[in-house]
């Protein structure tokens, strides 16, 4: 059921996300207009949309017979003034590069109506970097989705205004969503904040041949019950999409020794296009990836030392993401299982691990240049001080 404060959305870039959410919305009962500078980009929208809505009818989130409605609630169009026009909510989806977005939503602001809130759903950049491109600071936040899984994050800016995210919460839960309110605004959010360094661990244990492909995906696939490993996901995701992500983040000295090591793993895989599960090869071969076939997942030797790499990543960074005051351990838990479909949040793991185990690996993979040594400083006094008050001392 739509909400009143909302009858028209309008998605600004028709990529990937843009299509996915507009058709999401539409199907939601909302008003849509998708718009894009590129003419062909346009064009492209209505193939991707019947994609798009196979995937949502073949997950549940709709029947069949909600499609042909939906994508009559939708106009395209390539004229942001008309795009905007009568929308009471616009969601941002283009270039993540900081001075593209801030120019968009410096237009955004001139254009749209008094009362239309304006969100980014930018992965990369911070809404703090954004916001202040625009007057209207109080109707401004990041709306962050997660392309095949219903997390979303909200995240207000220094001049959000309560009515705002209260707004944005209510929109996302009337598409579907489950929206994750972040006390601050953090780099990653909260899901990617903890995913992201799990596939750096697994890329980290291949550059440093500690173990191969299906070594890390089968330890992982073996102690989660998970239906893919690191790399499968990478391949999910797209490998030129993990390259980008390391070849233009923010540098800082931990990730500065990384960067070079993973670079060198996926640059040849760029240039000869082996771009994951899309182009048919990336660390697997498809339609019918090793990991799928019968008796993949079973633990071998040595997938524990492989396993527990990965748990100090995920669950080391859960907790600098609570020691930052960034969202409650439930909540980083929630945002896990919600964005990754698996049954067992960071904090829960730890609970069965138990801290003093945990901090050991996590010294180990300091002490293998996989984790860097300040925030695993920072890991083990937010777990000891939160175990201490659990404890009543």
């Amino acid at each position: 059921m739509t909400i009143k404060e909302i009858e028209t959305v309008c998605y600004v870039g028709a990529g990937t996300m843009g299509c996915y959410n507009s058709i999401a919305a539409a199907i939601s009962g909302y008003e849509v207009v998708l718009y894009d500078v590129d003419e062909a980009t346009l064009q492209q929208v209505p193939d991707r949309h019947a994609e798009m809505a196979a995937f949502l009818v073949g997950g549940g989130y709709c029947t069949q017979d909600a499609v042909p409605a939906a994508l009559k609630r939708v106009s395209l169009t390539n004229d942001l003034a008309t795009a905007t026009a009568s929308a009471d909510l616009v969601s941002e989806s283009v270039f993540e590069r900081l001075d593209v977005k801030r120019e968009t939503h410096r237009r955004l602001d001139e254009l749209c109506p008094p009362a239309t809130i304006l969100t980014t759903n930018s992965s990369a950049l911070l809404v703090s970097e954004i916001e202040t491109a625009v007057e209207r600071g109080d109707r401004f936040a990041a709306l962050h989705s997660h392309l095949g899984a219903p997390l979303v994050d909200i995240v207000g800016g220094p001049r959000t205004s309560a009515d705002t995210i209260d707004v944005l919460q209510r929109y996302v839960v009337s598409t579907g969503g489950v929206p994750l309110v972040l006390k601050k605004e953090y780099p990653g959010y909260v899901l990617n904040a903890m995913l992201g360094p799990l596939l750096g661990s697994a890329l980290m244990q291949l550059a440093d041949g500690v173990a191969s492909v299906e070594d890390v995906d089968r330890a992982w696939m073996a102690a989660r019950a998970a239906p893919m490993g690191p790399f499968g996901m990478m391949d999910l995701f797209g490998v030129n999409v993990i390259h980008d992500s390391w070849q233009y983040r923010k540098q800082d000295p931990f990730t500065a020794l990384q960067r070079p090591k993973i670079l060198a793993l996926l640059q040849p895989m760029i240039e000869k296009g082996e771009l994951g599960m899309k182009s048919g090869t990336g660390f697997y071969h498809y339609p019918q990836p090793q990991y799928q076939q019968p008796g993949f997942g079973v633990q071998k030797s040595g997938s524990t030392e492989v396993y527990n790499a990965l748990q100090a990543a995920l669950i080391g960074n859960a907790a600098l993401i609570a020691a930052a005051g960034v969202a409650e351990p439930e909540d980083i838990d929630r945002a896990w299982k919600t964005g990754t479909y698996l049954d067992t949040g960071p904090f829960r793991i730890l609970e069965a691990v138990g801290v003093p185990d945990f901090l050991l690996t996590l010294d180990s993979e300091v002490a293998a240049g996989r984790f860097d040594r300040d925030r695993a400083r920072r890991v083990g006094e937010y777990l000891l001080r939160s175990q201490k008050q659990t404890q009543g001392i």
